[in-house]
Parts: C-alpha cells; sequence; structure tokens
C-alpha cells in the first residue's frame, strides 16, 4: 500500500478557505520560522477518507480476531460502553467547571459517577477506600508503593525493601525501586509453581517495607498459601500489596481485602472491558485498607449530607496528586458502565468462563506442547516451545507463524523462569469456535516444526512486510519519509 505522500498531486485540495479579510497584527519573528517550506500532502478529501480507511483494514485488533496476548487481557470492550462514554453530559466537560456553585449541575453526575465507581471496586476487592487517579496499571503500582512509604515513614519504621516474586510482571520491580525501594526477588517453587514459602520466610525480616503478589501469578497459579504469606507479613509489619492485573480471574471469587493485602490495584482497562492496545487508555485505581486511606492522593470525592457530591482536599497526610484531575474519567466510565451492565452474577460468569477457556486451551494443547504446569490453571495458561526448540523452532517463530495463521500472537519469553515461553490468555469473551480454530492453528504450527522446521523461520509471508530484524529496528528506527525531498 503506497504511503500517503506517494498519493498527493500538486494543487489539490480537500477544501477552500476565502481569503482573509483580517489585517495582520503582528509577523513572528523570522527566527522562530521554518527554513524551508512544510512539505504537506495535497489530496482531497476523498483520497483522504479511502486512504485512511484502507489503512484501517490492515489493523488487528479485538473486533477483528482473537487476541489471546497473555499479560494482557484483551477481551471484547461492548458497544454500548463506549458510547455511555461518548454521551455529551460526560465527554463535553471540562474538569474546571464548579462542583456545587453556578453551573455546579453540570458535574454532579461525573461526581457521582467517580464516588460510586469507588464504591463498586470497594464491594469487589475487600477494600475499604479507592482513588481512580492513577492512568495505567504501573502508575497505580508506583501509587500504591508511595502508600507504602508514607505508612512506613508515619510509623518511623526504617524500611528498606520490597519483595516480588521472580514471575512478577517487570513492572512491579520498576515501582519499587522508582519509591525509593531495594528490590528482593522471591524464587517460585518448581513444584507449585507459586511463590517458595520457605525461601520468602527465610528473606522477609524487619528491613522489610512491602510484598508484591499477583495473583493468580502470571504462570496462571493461584498462590494457595496466601493466609500463611499474610500472617508472615504482619509479623514483620509487611504491607502486602496485590497486583490486580490478573483480577479477571477471581472476579466474584476471592477478595483481595479478605486474605489481608493491604493496597491492591484494578487495572479497569484489563478487567472490566476496555482493551489498551497499543499502549492506551488506561486506568489503574488503587484502594487501600482503612489503616492507609489518610494517604490517599487529593482530591477525593465525598457525597454530602444533601446527596450532593464534592472535592474534598483536607487530607494533610495525603500522596498529593499523581495525576492531572481525576484520572483517566471515560475509561472510568467505561468500566462503570460495564459493572452495572453484568452485576454480581455476570462479573462471576466472567471470572468461571476466562479460566474455563484457559484450562480448554491448556489441556488441549498440552501434547504438542510442553506444559510447565500441566494440571491446570486460572485465567491463563504458560506452554513452551521447548519441544520445537529441539527442531530449532523457537517461540518466536510459533508467534510469526500464527500472524500467518489469522491470529494475533500470545505473550512470549514471559514469565521469565519459563524457556521458550508462551503465555495464552483467550478471556472469557471469545467463543469455543474460535478457540478451537486457535487451537488446530497451533497444533498445525507444532507439526510444521517438526516436519519442515525451516520453513517457520520464514514466517509470516502473507502479510505487508516479512520478518523483520526487530533488534535493529528498534535500536535504529527511521519513521522519516524523504522522497519529497528530492
Amino acid at each position: 500500500m503506497p504511503v500517503i505522500f506517494d498519493k498527493s498531486v500538486a494543487k489539490r485540495r480537500g477544501v477552500r478557505l476565502p481569503k482573509s479579510d483580517v489585517p495582520v497584527s503582528s509577523k513572528i519573528d523570522t527566527r522562530y520560522a521554518r527554513s524551508k517550506k512544510l512539505q504537506l500532502c495535497e489530496l482531497s478529501e476523498l483520497d483522504v477518507v479511502r486512504h485512511f480507511t484502507d489503512l484501517s483494514k490492515k489493523n488487528f485488533g479485538v473486533d477483528t480476531n482473537f487476541y489471546p496476548l497473555g499479560s494482557c487481557t484483551m477481551k471484547y470492550n461492548p458497544k454500548v460502553c463506549e458510547k455511555i462514554a461518548q454521551l455529551d453530559g460526560f465527554s463535553l466537560l471540562h474538569p474546571l467547571l464548579p462542583q456545587l456553585r453556578r453551573g455546579g449541575l453540570l458535574t454532579q453526575g461525573a461526581l457521582a459517577v467517580i464516588y460510586e465507581l469507588e464504591q463498586l471496586l470497594c464491594e469487589i476487592t475487600g477494600m475499604d477506600a479507592f482513588t481512580l487517579q492513577p492512568l495505567a496499571g504501573a502508575h497505580g503500582e508506583l501509587t500504591g508503593m508511595m502508600l507504602v512509604a508514607s505508612y512506613q515513614r508515619s510509623k518511623q519504621n526504617k524500611k528498606s525493601e520490597v519483595l516480588i516474586p521472580d514471575e512478577a510482571h517487570g513492572t512491579n520491580p520498576s515501582s519499587a525501586y522508582t519509591a525509593g525501594y531495594t528490590v528482593k526477588e522471591v524464587p517460585t517453587s518448581r513444584e507449585t509453581g507459586a511463590v517458595d514459602f520457605s525461601a520468602l520466610e527465610s528473606m522477609m525480616g524487619e528491613q522489610t517495607a512491602a510484598l508484591m503478589l499477583t495473583n493468580p501469578n502470571t504462570l496462571g497459579i493461584f498462590i494457595s498459601e496466601i493466609e500463611k504469606i499474610s500472617e508472615l507479613a504482619r509479623r514483620y509489619d509487611c504491607l502486602l500489596y496485590y497486583d490486580g492485573a490478573n483480577l479477571n480471574a477471581v472476579l466474584g471469587k476471592f477478595r483481595p481485602g479478605d486474605a489481608m493485602f493491604d493496597i491492591v490495584h484494578v487495572n479497569l482497562h484489563k478487567t472490566f472491558g476496555t482493551p489498551h492496545g497499543g499502549g492506551g487508555p488506561g486506568a489503574g485505581p488503587v484502594g487501600v485498607k482503612k489503616h492507609l486511606e489518610r494517604f490517599l492522593p487529593i482530591s477525593r470525592v465525598i457525597k454530602r449530607d444533601d446527596n450532593t457530591y464534592a472535592l474534598n482536599y483536607d487530607y494533610p497526610e495525603s500522596i498529593g496528586y499523581v495525576a492531572p484531575f481525576y484520572g483517566n474519567f471515560a475509561v472510568c466510565l467505561k468500566a462503570y458502565a460495564y459493572i452495572l451492565l453484568l452485576g454480581k452474577e455476570g462479573l462471576l460468569r466472567v471470572s468461571e468462563n476466562a479460566v474455563l477457556n484457559a484450562n480448554y486451551i491448556l489441556h488441549s494443547l498440552k501434547k504438542a506442547y510442553y506444559a510447565p504446569y500441566p494440571d491446570g490453571c486460572m485465567h491463563e495458561c504458560v506452554l513452551s516451545a521447548q519441544k520445537q526448540l529441539e527442531k530449532g523452532v523457537r517461540a518466536i517463530d510459533i508467534a510469526k507463524a500464527l500472524i500467518d495463521e489469522g491470529f494475533h500472537p500470545p505473550t512470549i519469553y514471559f514469565p521469565l523462569i519459563v524457556k521458550e515461553a508462551l503465555m495464552i490468555e483467550p478471556t472469557e469473551t471469545e467463543s469455543k469456535e474460535t478457540l478451537d480454530k486457535f487451537i488446530e492453528a497451533m497444533i498445525r504450527i507444532a507439526k510444521k516444526a517438526e516436519k519442515s522446521p525451516d520453513k517457520l523461520h520464514l514466517a509470516p509471508q502473507n502479510t505487508p512486510v516479512g520478518r523483520l530484524n526487530e533488534a535493529k529496528a528498534a535500536r535504529e528506527i527511521d519513521i522519516s519519509y524523504n522522497a519529497m525531498d528530492s
């Protein structure tokens, strides 16, 4: 497909404006002007519409096909949620409109959404209070670690370490380190796939400020020893942080607050129906138990005695602002609509179907691929290309071959503790028919790896470009277009 510059025709226009009849009052200082004329495309409106419509057909997303990206829940986003987020009463609000004074009625609906969504998240996670400010999961983690630091300082605890399992998401250690802590890695039990309790017990001490856990973890394994871990943490006044990236697996089944977690972040854009391909949009609200509530970011929405809503800044121990205004409101609004749409029974079915689909894939593929934990999983399963590696076929070759089969590849090479990892998360929104097609494609690829491994090194072959040198592309990125310079 030609780039848009190749379609440019001299003097072609999409719009023609009348000559300005307003006198020029000032001129830009020539020091700030371009040294040469800006080379924009010259196209008609129809040219532009057709180009970008054709370009959109080359996109891959949840609305076009199966997206089993294990590290990021990519499930279908109900269009009614999108519609609600586009309502003028929400989308056209300015964040600086007054709360209660003249014109304040305009903001009461938005403030009510923030307040009520926080209450719903408290009920779902077992927390006592929430903030919707964090703009992504990693931002929620950083906010959580700032809360940990504030709490430990308030008790004059001179703690310097955060413990994190070796299978955790990479943002966990980054967030802890950014908040000023030293990070220590806790090994995973190779037998159970859960955190090694004996190793954890030997590592935790008076220096431990927090333990960050994902449950179920990135191997798709539920950590059943969570009660023992909680009791151990309490012994050292160590806060328990729950990475909510995998909350999709346990909605209505397991509340972190009931398992003595002190802090939790929730990936609204993964758990409650807003896929985040391309790096956004996101929202990572953070919930806390009562003893941490005073540290939450300001401002916070309160409900007054007359049933109106207002912003409250009177929290002297708050960590302050962590985001402009009140978070990614549109994502929060879609999550609010999603929760109300499904209700309690619907959210229970979400987790049940997500776990069912992941186990269906695991048990259908564990003969064709090595499964480090073959007996069962939660919402995602981890397979490995170790069998195929004997024929010279790696996880990346399988991922590229899936593109030729019409599927987005799963996460590969993560968790890092599994060699040639293939992490697959089907989500609850996929049908059995879709899963069967994916399973058949994976089995075909496994057979090809056995009989014709060299062919997989050439995949993908039915895409606009073939196999790229991804390391070189990342290090020597070139996004300029120079043909018009000549």
